[in-house]
């Protein structure tokens, strides 16, 4: 028996917005930036391709603490662009605006909901996502948010799993992890849990959540 399904949020319930609309946010002109920035570090985005030595540490902390998330993407972005466009481009991932919720995301938290299935967010991130679920209108169909910089733990660690469990009021035996990535979000099968890999779908695309109902 299913009693909780939990979800990771970047890839799986939303994404962050597409990058020309990121750009044009922060009043950035020239589209050809824009893959130099996602392949220095988009936040949200790619892993960067390199990290330079200086930003490593803060890189290797950015999903355990807001200060390293910061310091690290920002930094990423400013080895493109100047500093101060680069602190605006990254503060476009703290908000609402700069996400957009799979379409199919609020009915499946709803359909789970309707069968007393309980719904957690689990997310390796170093900022409160609840803002921007909210502002996408899905904090309310989620019962608890777990997320890496407040557990202490992150995916694939299997304390982050166990902790989203517990918020459920579930045992890894009676939950099922829906995610994107093979090696974080696989990690729960580690932990006990059921795992459903859903491939990342572009922003505003059906993302095919309606697989989930069938396993519940």
């Amino acid at each position: 028996m299913t009693r909780a399904v939990l979800f990771d949020v970047a890839g799986t319930l939303a994404m962050p917005e597409p990058r020309e609309r990121w750009l044009a946010a922060a009043g950035v002109e020239d589209p050809a930036l824009g893959a130099a920035l996602e392949a220095a570090g988009r936040p949200g985005g790619p892993y960067p391709a390199d990290v330079p030595p200086s930003l490593a540490t803060a890189y290797a902390r950015r999903d355990r603490d807001a200060a390293a998330h910061r310091a690290a993407y920002a930094g990423l972005l400013a080895t493109v662009v100047d500093p101060a466009l680069a602190t605006a481009l990254y503060e476009r991932i703290l908000v609402p605006d700069g996400w957009v919720a799979y379409p199919d995301a609020a009915p499946t938290l709803v359909a789970l909901r309707a069968r007393d299935v309980r719904t957690v967010a689990v997310s390796n991130v170093g900022f409160d996502l609840r803002p921007v679920l909210d502002g996408l209108g899905l904090l309310d169909h989620l019962d608890a948010v777990v997320l890496s910089c407040e557990a202490g733990a992150i995916k694939p660690e299997p304390a982050i799993f166990h902790a989203a469990c517990a918020a459920a009021g579930a045992t890894p035996a009676e939950a099922l992890m829906v995610g994107d990535h093979p090696a974080a979000d696989g990690g729960a099968a580690d932990a006990g849990i059921r795992t459903l890999l859903l491939p990342m779908s572009p922003a505003g695309a059906d993302h095919g959540l309606a697989a989930v109902l069938a396993l519940v």
